[in-house]
């Protein structure tokens, strides 16, 4: 059995992105957090992958909450 996603820390990551594709770590457990390093593997949980077309910062939600993953949407201040 699987450990099911939890809060990695209530706030979000706030980090410099580069263009082209990144893939958010789900399961929580990676060690490059927010980013995943394939930990899920084996389990029914997968990252969410996006692609960006340029340069710019990105707020990855880490409490596990956020109606709009992997982005952060606030909901870590209401939990």
């Amino acid at each position: 059995m699987t450990k099911p996603p939890g809060r990695v820390q209530k706030g979000p990551f706030v980090d410099s992105c580069e263009p082209g594709k990144h893939a958010w770590c789900a399961c929580t457990r990676s060690a490059t957090y927010p980013y995943c390093d394939g930990t899920h593997r084996g389990s029914d949980v997968t990252p969410i992958k996006i692609v960006l077309e340029k340069a710019c910062t990105v707020v990855w939600c880490a409490c596990a909450c956020s109606n709009n993953k992997p982005f952060c949407d606030g909901t870590h201040s209401r939990i």
